[in-house]
């Protein structure tokens, strides 16, 4: 087959979504089947130092425009002009088979465009809690997604049934209109699309880990931890809805004997490097964006992993990456806790941010206690079986022959 992934930004870019195209892709071409993955171009040189660049055969890079000051992310706007330059494009590559949205916005918006203008039959993957994004970000949420339902009532026109409502539920039913199969990266998530009627049954597919660089890295590994201070690891995107700044808040109040790394980008940096600076915590070190397989490594090698964000993650990558490499995690979102099986520490629910740091606070003390006596406790052990690519890759093969199939 050719299937052609539809992504809101480049896979080079930062982000559990685009690490889980690349690997896709990987498994895919491996299994036979030939991938292009269409988004938009990336503005920031970063893009060249990658394995997927852009000058990689499988990635349609879309013209784009930058929106975030470090240029990392970029938007295309979904229009007839687009349309012209992808239908153009995807003349020089062999006859799609399947399309494969797995984009929430103007990737979305081109890619089911694309389907239902050549009739080829879309596969949708849900990654994003749009609702709760958008929240984190700006007060003016309501209009905002009322805004975003108009886009999408115009991008998408005549494309399934579009539900006129304002919320981010309507927003995801009018994605996904014409889709012949969805899928979610997590059970709980999944549920959530049932319940408002996105789809009548959601397929759950976890997003996967390399099963040769998760390999490679348990055989690099010494086989006990060395002793010494416990160390805790946090990743990824630096922006409100991820709370980084509410986990270095809790890391000075609960004043933990830990070394702590902060790995990713974005944002909210230099906000976070203020608050290590006036605690005067030496122990807290900022790594930045650094490549997957040494993400991976130092996922391994820290005593714990750190996920801080709250009904946000649709999966939430860093978790079950870090049981499959048996590091247990303290874990603040309950559904995320809950998929997991073990091998965490869950941090108690509060009414109010205050009460969320303090919670996260003191369940970094018992975690930083349990380390150093020894007693942190085992990932479940199936995880690592259900969370390698090969698997995913396999699962999602079987949703593809339902799709093609009608």
């Amino acid at each position: 087959m050719h299937i052609v992934f539809f992504g809101d930004q480049h896979p080079s870019s930062l982000g559990g979504a685009q690490v889980s195209m690349r690997l896709q892709r990987k498994y895919l071409e491996r299994a036979g089947h030939t991938v292009t993955i269409v988004a938009p171009r990336m503005h920031s040189s970063r893009a060249a130092l990658h394995a997927v660049g852009p000058a990689d055969p499988g990635c349609l890079d879309l013209p784009s425009i930058p929106i975030t000051a470090d240029r990392e992310y970029a938007m295309t706007w979904p229009g007839r002009g687009t349309d012209r330059y992808l239908d153009r494009a995807l003349t020089r590559r062999p006859p799609v088979d399947l399309v494969h949205v797995q984009a929430d916005f103007w990737g979305a918006f081109i890619g089911h465009r694309f389907a239902h203008r050549h009739g080829i039959p879309a596969v949708h993957t849900m990654h994003n809690r749009v609702d709760v994004g958008i929240a984190a970000v700006t007060p003016l949420h309501r209009p905002a997604l009322g805004a975003l339902n108009l886009w999408r009532r115009a991008a998408l026109r005549g494309i399934g049934s579009q539900p006129r409502g304002a919320d981010g539920w309507a927003y995801l039913a009018g994605i996904a209109a014409e889709s012949r199969a969805v899928t979610a990266p997590s059970g709980h998530f999944a549920r959530r699309l049932e319940q408002h009627g996105i789809f009548g049954s959601v397929d759950v597919i976890w997003n996967g880990i390399d099963d040769e660089v998760r390999e490679d890295v348990l055989a690099s590994a010494p086989a006990e931890r060395a002793p010494g201070r416990p160390r805790l690891i946090w990743l990824g995107r630096m922006s409100p809805e991820k709370r980084l700044l509410p986990f270095l808040e809790a890391v000075v109040a609960s004043d933990v004997d830990a070394d702590v790394e902060i790995v990713g980008g974005g944002g909210e940096r230099r906000a976070a490097e203020r608050i290590a600076a006036r605690a005067g915590r030496p122990g807290i070190h900022f790594a930045g964006r650094i490549g997957y397989a040494d993400v991976l490594a130092r996922i391994a090698a820290a005593d714990a992993v750190v996920q801080t964000s709250i009904g946000f993650e649709t999966q939430g990558m860093t978790p079950f990456e870090a049981a499959t490499l048996g590091t247990p995690t303290v874990v603040s979102d309950p559904d995320i806790a809950a998929e997991l099986r073990g091998g965490l520490w869950a941090v108690p629910a509060a009414a109010d941010e205050p009460g969320r740091v303090a919670a996260l606070a003191e369940t970094l003390r018992r975690a930083v206690a349990d380390i150093a006596a020894g007693r942190a406790p085992t990932p479940d052990a199936q995880v690592a079986t259900d969370f390698r690519q090969s698997s995913r890759t396999a699962a999602m093969l079987e949703v593809y022959g339902r799709a093609i199939a009608g």
